[in-house]
């Protein structure tokens, strides 16, 4: 019985694959891209999260990321033989081993960079007449013998230093080498000799044999104590007087250890070991840091103890490391979670669609072995199996294509993703044809959205929905995306629920303007309004499940595309911020002033559209608080908008920086680069701020008038107030205040007519337009002095170096793409549901009379409804969604963190008017598409093929 059951049930899904093989096809391409794109979601986080932490370790400085294991001397109680034993390069390279097979997972080390030796950890003053002495300050030198030397340098001059004969304690002779920064700064030569004094005071001569040069100057080798290559001037924190001396490290021979042993420079024996960070994945970011902290304090100490030592310490500072990747990681992931539950909330309504217009092709057929005594679970069966056969080779062909596009991440993750987009199919197709046809059916009845009436469990849903939209998007607004304990589930679906209130009202709301339209265009001549509009009213096409698939796709797309917009703002504020305009140029120290004939040079440079010279004195004094309120704003005009920046107190603007300007042209700038507008007309120079003849002095009572920051506004007050600067000394009455000025960073600030003072000459050149960068710092160069120039466009490239932030940024750019999508989709699924009953209708009226350009016209009226609809309601809903969740939503760690130097004021999230338009546009557009193509093959083929006898459409 059972053979003969399976032998039955082979022909059906063979004959059901034959009878409609573009459905079965189409079905599966759509599984597959639904599949690949949810396999590569998480494939791509945990991708781009491993990039970000491996960027985070190797582009670290050597001294934080490097682990170093170190003890002191063996203790003077030892004998002499067994001291000299353990700081030989035998017995240092024997607990190095040790220490290497004891790193617990999942920290590796790089074997290449591993270095081990005894150093001093206290500079030794270093007496030679021929070393140079700064302000009569010797020079105070460290000393190494580390292993390694000669495999990680090359030799530039002389000879690699040896040990001719054993090094004991009592050695007084050994060989050294430096660096060539280290022997250009301290004039060394191949055969200087350096003194070390003993704790006896016995000399140790030193001879430098070579003169070596780093083969990686960056690596860890040379960095992780960066006085191995560099010397350094460094201030003398014990003299009462700012004096400097030099600073730098001797390299000794490898086996030299011993002679170590006798100085009072305490000696300690350490083996440095660099991280490997290839074999390190972003979840590994967790253990790292347990690892770490067990090795710093905890078992993993006692262990390296056991190798190296009872008095050995480890000491890193990659834990921090893995702690800042960890809170960028941690500030994305709940802006990132937005985005995945959009689109996969999208790609879920449109399988569903999917399944529904599949179930109403085959209603009939069901319907009559329904009918005819077939059973539910036989029928569902027979529907799963048919549905597996294609689904699920289309769900694991999407999981491997996603494997091949993002390597190195989990696996499992994917894979259940993957799964879950074939399971959703393979059961949401057969339950919903199933459930249909519960009871046997004698006719299907008219579905007219007009007369339809919710039922009261509809009303319930809706309003628990309501709710919860509201509890997510008040939850977002109150504490933003982030959450203890991770990303808030239902806080990231906020743009969702917002949507899915906006589907279910439109459609309450939908069938009011078709009553109203229909009545006044039933009294036209023409029936073809009057046709569409009821037929807009009856089609399913205008359904619950189609609309909530546009808005859902729409307001993703327009969500991730302002978060792309926003992120490409919140860069190009922070680059004017820091440059101030297109390009600056600036002197080398704060005072240095810029020659009138520089000004002049560049002015004429080719794309060079406009110069502002500006003088900026940082620091000024200010005078004391006027009291009570007294904020100066030039009765509000002229006041910036901009929110952040100087805004702090009276009490805080001490000191400012005073800025003097060329009205005119600043004013210019600041249109140029979209800067608040600039009051310049405040600034003119009249009566007692008259400009000055040349070498004149100002008088005491001289005021000039001013444009302040807020809060040193408040503090200068309304009348005039003396200020002591270097441009001269003069009052200042405050006209106006704006909230930004592009030539200082400091949010505090004082800007005057540079005209009016007794010290004019700029000091920092403000450019706008595109001038050529090398011809730029060419004429600059020309000068004959050292200027610094920066542009705005390097500036802005600092931004996008992070790999977790290019990560994040290419998957809401994919969530934007995936979005318009699904949401053009979502409008060929709903206008082919309907596609039969539109062809039968021409087909009837064509043997009424109705002409193809009429037929043209009638499905156009009647798509266009619901495509208004759906492109009005994304537009609104997108709009909305932005609105509400953009004061819960940080986008700084996707656009400025990790670069030093940014700004880090809140970015919030801003409408992107394209991000709303273009999926809007391409939605009615579609619509429109789709039934002019359908009215001409309608019209091309008979009405004999659509109409036959006893058909009930």
């Amino acid at each position: 019985m059972r053979h003969n059951d399976r032998a039955a049930s082979a022909p059906w899904i063979r004959t059901r694959l034959r009878t409609a093989p573009g459905a079965a096809t189409a079905l599966a391409v759509l599984v597959l891209v639904t599949a690949f794109l949810a396999a590569a979601f998480p494939r791509a986080v945990d991708a781009y999260e491993t990039k970000g932490l491996r960027h985070d370790i190797l582009t670290a400085d050597a001294g934080r990321s490097t682990l170093e294991v170190a003890r002191p001397q063996p203790g003077l109680e030892l004998p002499q033989a067994q001291r000299d034993d353990e700081a030989r390069s035998p017995e240092l390279a024997r607990i190095g081993a040790g220490l290497l097979k004891a790193l617990p997972a999942p920290l590796r080390a790089d074997t290449s960079s591993v270095a081990y030796g005894v150093r001093t950890s206290k500079p030794a003053v270093a007496d030679e007449p021929w070393l140079p002495r700064p302000e009569a300050v010797p020079p105070q030198l460290s000393y190494v013998a580390q292993s390694g030397l000669e495999e990680h340098a090359t030799l530039a001059s002389g000879a690699w230093p040896t040990t001719p004969r054993e090094v004991t304690s009592d050695s007084r002779e050994v060989q050294g080498a430096v660096t060539e920064e280290t022997a250009a700064e301290l004039k060394v030569k191949v055969g200087a000799t350096i003194t070390l004094l003993t704790a006896a005071q016995e000399p140790i001569t030193v001879t430098i044999t070579g003169i070596v040069a780093p083969r990686d100057p960056r690596g860890s080798y040379w960095s992780a104590d960066p006085l191995l290559r560099t010397p350094s001037l460094v201030l003398d924190t014990t003299s009462p007087f700012p004096v400097h001396y030099w600073t730098g490290t001797v390299l000794l021979a490898e086996d030299s250890g011993p002679a170590l042993l006798s100085t009072a420079a305490e000696p300690v024996l350490f083996w440095r070991i660099p991280p490997d960070p290839a074999g390190l994945t972003g979840p590994d970011d967790a253990r790292l840091t347990s690892v770490i902290a067990s090795l710093e304090s905890g078992p993993g100490l006692l262990k390296v103890r056991e190798i190296a030592g009872d008095t050995a310490v480890f000491a890193t500072g990659l834990g921090h490391i893995v702690e800042a990747n960890a809170r960028m990681r941690d500030a994305i992931s709940p802006v990132i979670a937005v985005a995945a539950l959009g689109i996969g909330s999208v790609a879920a309504v449109v399988l569903l669609m999917t399944g529904a217009l599949l179930a109403g092709r085959r209603k009939a057929e069901l319907a009559l072995m329904r009918s005819r005594g077939g059973s539910l679970r036989g029928i569902g069966g027979r529907l799963l199996a048919e549905t597996a056969v294609t689904v699920l080779p289309a769900s694991a062909l999407g999981l491997l294509l996603a494997t091949l596009a993002v390597g190195e991440a989990r696996w499992w993750p994917g894979a259940l993703a993957a799964a879950g987009v074939g399971l959703l199919v393979c059961v949401a197709l057969p339950l919903r044809t199933t459930l249909q046809h519960i009871r046997p059916t004698l006719g299907a009845g008219r579905e007219d959205m007009v007369s339809a009436r919710p039922s009261r469990r509809r009303t319930v849903a809706e309003l628990t929905l309501l709710v919860l939209a509201v509890g997510a998007v008040t939850a977002l607004r109150r504490r933003g995306t982030s959450a203890e304990g991770g990303t808030d589930l239902l806080v990231s679906a906020a743009p969702v629920l917002v949507a899915l209130i906006a589907a279910l009202v439109l459609v309450r709301l939908y069938p009011l303007p078709l009553r109203l339209a229909t009545r006044p265009v039933a009294r036209l001549r023409g029936a073809i309004g009057f046709l569409s509009l009821a037929r807009a009213g009856r089609s399913s096409a205008g359904g619950a499940l189609p609309l909530l698939a546009l808005l859902l796709a729409l307001a993703t797309a327009a969500f991730g595309g302002s978060v792309i917009a926003g992120i490409g703002d919140a860069r190009d504020d922070a680059a004017l911020a820091s440059v101030g305009a297109d390009a600056r140029i600036s002197g080398a120290s704060e005072r240095a002033t810029l020659p009138d004939e520089l000004v002049r040079t560049v002015r004429d440079l080719d794309g060079v559209t406009g110069v502002a010279p500006v003088r900026v004195e940082y620091s000024v004094n200010m005078p004391e608080a006027v009291a009570g309120d007294g904020g100066a704003n030039g009765g509000g005009a002229g006041t910036g908008t901009s929110t952040g920046s100087g805004s702090g107190s009276a009490d805080d603007a001490k000191a400012a920086a005073l800025v003097g300007i060329d009205p005119a042209s600043y004013a210019e700038l600041a249109r140029a680069t979209g800067l608040p507008a600039f009051p310049a007309a405040r600034l003119k120079a009249t009566g007692s701020s008259a400009p000055l003849p040349e070498g004149a002095k100002a008088g005491p009572d001289r005021v000039l008038p001013a444009i302040a920051s807020p809060a040193v506004a408040a503090r200068l007050g309304k009348e005039p107030r003396a200020l002591e600067t270097l441009s001269g000394d003069f009052e200042v009455q405050v006209v106006g205040t704006v909230s930004r000025v592009a030539s200082v960073s400091p949010t505090d600030f004082l800007v005057v007519n540079s005209a009016a003072l007794e010290q004019k000459a700029p000091t920092t050149l403000l450019l706008t337009g595109a001038p050529d960068p090398g011809k730029l710092r060419a004429a600059v160069g020309g000068s004959g002095k050292e200027y610094a120039v920066q542009l705005r466009s390097e500036e802005r490239a600092r931004y996008v170096n992070t790999p977790m932030q290019a990560g994040a940024e290419r998957i809401y750019l994919a969530a934007v793409a995936a979005g318009a999508g699904y949401a053009l989709l979502a409008v060929l699924l709903s206008l082919l549901q309907t596609a039969p009953e539109r062809k039968t209708l021409l087909a009837r009226l064509r043997t009424m009379g109705l002409t193809t350009e009429q037929g043209r016209k009638l499905l156009a009226f009647e798509a266009t409804p619901q495509a208004l609809l759906a492109a009005g309601g994304g537009l609104f809903t997108g709009w909305a969604t932005i609105a509400l969740l953009s004061p819960g939503i940080d986008l700084v760690p996707l656009a400025l963190a990790g670069v030093a130097g940014s700004d880090t004021s809140p970015v919030l999230l801003r409408t992107d008017l394209w991000s709303l338009a273009l999926p809007a546009a391409g939605v009615v557009a579609l619509a429109a598409a789709v039934a002019g193509v359908q009215a001409w093959w309608a019209s091309r083929r008979g009405s004999i093929t659509e109409l036959r006898a006893g058909d009930s459409r």
